[in-house]
């Protein structure tokens, strides 16, 4: 609690005390303000002096994001550490955009063009992957007096804008923006165009439209972090916002090691290229914590303004929540159910409303998208904890993992039986445009045959699989195809790590044809142990293996196999 403060606003980001550590205002009464720290506030006491910066808690948003990682409050770890070595100095104040690097501005926009907010000035090459457009911020419209082409820093004047009153407003490659607050856009609309992943059970079974929403909930080592990790790799996004939010940290380091080493599949340069880290583990300040959520959609809603589709991948949303529960513990606020704020639903929901399609800012009608993926970690699994039912009455996409699953080695561990998307009614249409009406049959039958499988397991506990019929038993065969053959997927084999949506097609269309000939061939008295055990058989299983273009020439050849041994299985029945 600090006083004297009556000229300074609730959100207002303060500096407490001779280290000037980083603060924001939470509430008032009158002059006095309660305030959250952002870092250790050891050694604090009575009369330290707080001082306000008269600014609601911003980022700065410019070329120098990507490739690079931040703290929960936006501060790069890397230049932190240059300066203060492994251990990070309280009340450390580093830039977050390199105030030294030069970037070569390529105008767009020239003098006496009638610009508005969103409107491109010019661009910059900050990766090989990415262009950077510098934008007219918000609040600024009118004529363009000057555009200044050649290398400059972040903090140069590259263009002069004169508004309808005369002012001239200088602008730099710089932009602020209050973190809390959504960035405008022109129109919202329905996500109509699938995320593709190239994991067969996300893609196929429960599949996730760019400017969508989904929530990754499982217990302790049932492979959340990796799942991720796969999403950021793997999915055809522009840019990958990941936020570490108060996970353990070795899983951490885990990251900040794998991912500038990781080569992006699409054109073979670091992954880091496309990348934004933010990086706070569960040892750092609890407010810091809740504040990195809402740094990394903020920088991923200013790519998103570019017109590129953005990912957002926050791991995880529970230590959020946690974080907000001690903090209102701290106001004495009145809590909710176990603990957690009254407000905690909306402030979920304040996270992924802010995902979305949308029509960007300025003239030039492009469209950009933030897809929100939130992990979930309830403690000991159980789901019908606050922070899971909450996320599940915001998020559109549920991918429950499942330790069971896990423990048997079977990854992607998401539950077909638990798990769902809404997506899939919206989604239909571009699945039938590129593959006709067969994609989405295929995964409503591989589904029912799922669901088949768990029934009968109840039967096969109580009396054995022998009590089976024929189709029964050739349903549970089909189910295990799926699962093992299908579903299954190895994050470590390159052939296997990401799927096409063309393979994914091709791999279920085989297991399902295999399931129509194997039921019409019992239905010929063919001998049920002899179809189960054809050759065939071991070759889908052994297709997903196989890269793009091997299996593409190998699809036909196995199926005609297939016909021919299964043709030979129904022959054999009829000689005996």
């Amino acid at each position: 609690m600090a006083e004297g403060l009556a000229d300074a606003n609730v959100s207002d980001v303060v500096r407490v005390g001779s280290q000037r550590l980083i603060g924001e205002i939470l509430n008032m009464t009158g002059d006095k303000a309660s305030i959250q720290v952002y870092e250790e506030t050891s050694g604090l006491g009575p009369g330290a002096e707080v001082v306000t910066t008269g600014m609601p808690m911003s980022v700065e948003l410019g070329p120098g994001m990507l490739d690079n990682i931040y703290d929960g409050i936006q501060r790069p770890l890397p230049e932190m550490r240059a300066q203060s070595g492994d251990c990070i100095s309280r009340g450390i104040d580093v830039p977050a955009l390199n105030r030294e690097k030069k970037w070569d501005f390529v105008p767009v926009a020239k003098p006496g063009d009638k610009v508005n907010p969103g409107d491109v000035l010019g661009t910059v090459q900050e990766t090989s992957a990415i262009l950077h457009k510098i934008m007219v911020p918000n609040g600024i419209s009118g004529e363009v007096v000057s555009v200044e082409s050649g290398e400059h820093v972040v903090e140069d004047v590259v263009a002069v804008v004169k508004d309808a009153k005369g002012v001239e407003h200088k602008l730099t490659m710089i932009q602020r923006w209050p973190v809390r607050i959504a960035r405008p856009y022109q129109k919202k609309y329905v996500p109509r165009r699938p995320m593709n992943s190239g994991q067969r059970i996300i893609d196929t079974m429960f599949p996730i439209a760019k400017g969508g929403t989904a929530a990754v909930p499982g217990p302790f080592g049932s492979g959340k972090t990796v799942v991720q990790h796969q999403l950021a790799k793997w999915s055809d996004v522009d840019i990958v916002i990941y936020i570490g939010c108060g996970e353990r940290g070795n899983e951490m380091t885990d990251v900040l090691m794998e991912f500038p080493e990781l080569n992006d599949p699409r054109n073979g340069e670091p992954l880091m290229k496309r990348t934004v880290l933010i990086a706070n583990t569960s040892d750092m300040p609890v407010a810091a914590r809740e504040a990195s959520i809402y740094t990394g959609i903020t920088i991923a809603e200013y790519f998103r303004d570019m017109g590129y589709d953005v990912a957002v991948l926050a791991d995880s949303t529970s230590r959020w929540a946690e974080a907000l529960r001690e903090m209102s513990g701290r106001l004495e606020e009145m809590p909710g159910e176990e603990g957690y704020p009254a407000y905690l639903a909306s402030r979920l929901a304040q996270f992924y409303e802010r995902a979305g399609v949308v029509e960007c800012m300025g003239g030039d009608s492009r469209q950009g998208s933030v897809t929100a993926i939130g992990a979930v970690s309830p403690p000991g699994g159980d789901i019908s904890e606050p922070v899971s039912q909450a996320t599940m009455r915001i998020v559109k996409v549920f991918w429950a993992l499942d330790s069971s699953l896990a423990y048997a080695r079977h990854f992607p561990a998401i539950n077909w039986l638990t798990s769902y998307s809404l997506y899939l009614d919206s989604l239909a249409p571009w699945y039938t445009e590129q593959f006709g009406d067969s994609y989405m049959a295929n995964r409503d039958k591989a589904m029912h045959i799922l669901q088949e499988e768990s029934e009968l397991q109840e039967i096969v506990r109580l009396v054995g699989q022998d009590a089976l019929s024929p189709a029964d038993r050739l349903t549970m065969e089909t189910a295990k195809m799926i699962r093992e053959d299908f579903l299954q997927q190895n994050a470590f084999v390159d052939e296997d790590a990401y799927s096409s949506y063309a393979k994914q097609f091709r791999l279920l269309d085989l297991i399902l044809h295999y399931d129509v000939l194997c039921r019409e061939a019992l239905e010929k008295g063919a001998d049920m142990n002899g179809l189960f055990a054809i050759d065939a058989r071991e070759k889908i299983g052994r297709a997903k293996m196989a890269d793009a273009a091997t299996f593409s020439a190998d699809y036909d050849a196995i199926d005609a196999q297939m016909k021919e041994e299964i043709a030979n299985v129904i022959a054999g029945g009829e000689d005996a």
